[in-house]
């Protein structure tokens, strides 16, 4: 084989493993920062533990886990029609909200978890103008 191939073949697997690498880079960054989180890779919004969110999210998983009984009934475990866009589109049905109560708030207040029927669970304390994904591993 001539120096010249030598040199040409050398440069194309050199090429081929920089456009590797970089590709490589982003899945694993992707994997990486989503884990296993049902929800995180399709929604493209920050996860956050359950450990990290208020107390009260941690409680009313716990009663979502268990079936109940919810504060609030009737609202509680209703359709959430995700009107507002922020969680990735699916059918009518496919999510569902729950109360997290605020402290000092006479009424059910602006925080919520929406959860969807494929496990993801999401977080909002702002009335559904902002999510997060909730690992509840965590």
């Amino acid at each position: 084989m001539s120096s010249r191939k030598r040199i040409s073949s050398a440069l194309v697997g050199l090429v081929a493993l920089v456009v590797l690498g970089w590709f490589g880079q982003d899945i694993f960054a992707e994997s990486q920062s989503s884990g296993s989180v049902p929800g995180a890779a399709e929604s493209g919004l920050p996860v956050e533990e359950l450990s990290g969110l208020p107390a009260e999210a941690g409680k009313t998983w716990d009663l979502i886990e268990r079936g109940g009984p919810f504060p609030y009934p009737g609202k509680d475990g209703s359709v959430f029609g995700n009107y507002e866009g922020e969680l990735p589109a699916e059918k009518r049905g496919y999510y569902h909200e729950y109360t997290v109560p605020t402290p000092g708030e006479r009424d059910r207040g602006a925080r919520r978890l929406v959860t969807g029927s494929q496990h993801e669970v999401y977080y909002t304390n702002d009335h559904y103008e902002s999510f997060v994904v909730v690992d509840t591993a965590g």
